[in-house]
């Protein structure tokens, strides 16, 4: 793994002391691969294509992802962010259960390490051609570009970004693309332990974006969903569209229980600026017009991280009982699943004795039948059919018998 200097500081925000112990315990799990049997807590950042997600992603995690349209999400990303004595960045791909045996083993072995940030779009492009994306008419994948980011002083944390939702075919985008991008953001949504970040975009109406239909339907209550308005730059002052965003904003048209969040991000067609230039950006934006009017606790990157970070501790703490049972009983159950399968045989030579008294067993009792000595429990009792059937020698006498009569 490189041993660089990356900037993902701002994560820190995110992870306070209290919660460290317990990210800590999920992250252990999720290491040990324990997400694909129980849902483990993370925060899902999904959203209509160009609503403006992966920005969100970049101001949350200090971790730059393109943005621009040629760029677009064509597979789920996972950032996973992890204490460890050692600064470094490592990218792989998990290959999505659909995939053949070979599939899973040629995706398997992608693994890159960075030394910076700025080759992200380029690795993103190999891992396209390693997922097959633009041949075969495939736009699209389920597998999971995962990258990690390691050091000391960096939280315990899981965030993903998914594919945008497609609203219709192009000649990019299949109708068996918009399938499978649906299925992939509802499987990620249904984690009844994720935090759903239903990002919609002010610069088009919200009633018209899929994502608010899909994460109502996911989370009925609202419990797990935040919403976050993005673009709110795109507003004409004074209009309808601006009120109707500012409603939306006080959680008074599409309610969660989690309530709204607005952000404006960086201009991602001109690509320039700093972080530090963005959040100032941001904030003075928020000090003109009717933004003054809202909350400062739900504007800007700053109070999101504040916002998110107490979310995640709510929904570990809450959860973290049901899931210590849950993971107790499917454990229990793949322990009696492996004692019925009775003694381990790992080697060639085990496995090979242990067929031959099978072997053995069945000659036993073929020969037992043939010659009519029935003392062992498989014949069972002669007075029922299933006994009788098993009596070889005695059926064949009848059959004799039986035969002779007839003729």
């Amino acid at each position: 793994m490189v041993t660089k200097s990356f900037d993902t500081r701002v994560v820190h925000e995110l992870c306070s002391k209290d919660q460290l112990d317990l990210l800590d315990s999920v992250d252990r799990l999720r290491s040990q691969g324990i997400d694909h049997y129980v849902s483990l807590p993370q925060i899902i950042v999904c959203g209509d294509q160009s609503s403006g997600k992966s920005s969100v992603l970049e101001a949350i995690s200090g971790v730059s992802f393109p943005v621009k349209s040629s760029l677009c999400t064509r597979f789920p990303t996972e950032l996973v962010l992890r204490k460890t004595s050692k600064i470094g960045v490592s990218v792989s791909i998990v290959p999505d259960r659909s995939r053949s045996e070979v599939e899973r083993e040629s995706l398997s072995s992608f693994r890159e390490t960075l030394d910076s940030f700025a080759a992200l779009p380029t690795l993103i492009e190999n891992a396209k051609t390693a997922m097959a994306i633009g041949s075969l008419g495939r736009a699209f994948s389920k597998d999971l570009l995962r990258v990690e980011v390691s050091g000391p002083d960096r939280p315990h944390l899981t965030i993903v970004d998914l594919p945008g939702l497609i609203h219709s075919e192009t000649k990019q985008q299949s109708a068996a693309d918009i399938e499978l991008v649906q299925d992939v953001v509802k499987s990620y949504m249904k984690e009844p332990r994720s935090i759903i970040l239903a990002v919609v975009s002010a610069k088009n109406d919200y009633a018209n974006q899929v994502v608010l239909k899909l994460a109502r339907a996911a989370d009925r209550t609202g419990t797990r969903t935040l919403g976050v308005i993005t673009k709110p730059d795109t507003l004409v002052p004074g209009s309808d569209s601006e009120a109707m965003y500012i409603s939306l904003a006080k959680n008074l048209d599409v309610e969660f229980r989690l309530g709204w969040h607005v952000l404006k991000n960086m201009d991602s067609e001109s690509g320039s600026g700093t972080r530090s230039n963005r959040d100032e950006e941001e904030s003075h934006f928020f000090s003109k017009g009717i933004w003054p009017t809202l909350p400062g606790s739900i504007l800007g990157i700053v109070p999101l991280r504040e916002r998110l970070s107490k979310l995640l501790l709510v929904q570990i703490a809450a959860e973290l009982p049901s899931l210590v049972e849950e993971i107790e009983l499917k454990s229990a159950a793949c322990r009696t699943g492996l004692e019925k399968l009775g003694q381990p045989r790992a080697s060639i030579e085990e496995q090979r004795q242990y067929l031959i008294t099978l072997s053995q067993a069945c000659q036993a009792l073929t020969k037992a039948a043939v010659d009519g000595t029935y003392n062992d429990d498989f014949f069972g009792n002669a007075k029922t059919d299933v006994g009788y059937q098993k009596r070889i020698r005695a059926v064949v006498q009848n059959l004799n018998q039986s035969f002779s009569e007839t003729m």
